[in-house]
């Protein structure tokens, strides 16, 4: 692409998209400009996480040199898309995915920080987010993880969830774990 194209190209996304986005802000401020009452929403999901299949959910894109001899994994790097259903059965109603980053953070324990986004596909909620971003000591049989923001429905969205491994396979590292969030938001 020649040096005309890109700044061709750059003028048309700041001519056409730049606007669009600022309309789509003005709109909600027009809207919803004093925000309203804060809502308190709970949600309860189970989160599938394959590694075995040979269309994975969670890949690993990075690891240290020193990763495969740590107990713990640390310095692994992984990104996940994984699916997230109202019941604990693979085929149970979909509502969405939950896509983002692990990294093996501990050197002594199994412990993962996790940048999570939570897309809901389906359900009342359907083209929101919630975004978690935090430690999670997933060898725990039950953890808190804050989370920290989200969009749609759920703007200005704080608030922790309750993660419980429902089942997990020690040799694949297959699991389903089981949300309770809790978010409050306008």
């Amino acid at each position: 692409m020649d040096m005309i194209s890109v700044k061709y190209l750059l003028f048309l996304v700041l001519v056409v998209v730049v606007p669009a986005a600022q309309s789509q802000v003005d709109e909600w401020h027009d809207n919803y400009g004093a925000i309203g009452m804060e809502r308190v929403t709970r949600l309860h999901f189970y989160h599938h996480e394959t590694s075995s299949s040979k269309d994975p959910t969670v890949v690993t894109m990075a690891e240290a040199p020193t990763t495969k001899d740590s107990p713990s994994f640390f310095g692994l790097l992984g990104m996940t898309d994984n699916i997230l259903t109202e019941g604990p059965e693979p085929n149970s109603t979909y509502l969405g995915r939950a896509q983002g980053l692990l990294a093996a953070s501990s050197r002594e324990e199994f412990t993962l920080v996790m940048a999570t986004s939570f897309v809901f596909k389906g359900g009342n909620f359907s083209g929101s987010s919630l975004s978690v971003l935090g430690r999670n000591p997933f060898m725990d049989s039950v953890r808190e993880l804050p989370v920290v923001g989200g969009t749609g429905a759920f703007r200005f969205a704080r608030g922790f969830a309750v993660v419980k491994t429902h089942w997990v396979n020690a040799t694949t590292h297959d699991l389903i774990e089981e949300y309770h969030m809790t978010v409050m938001h306008y």
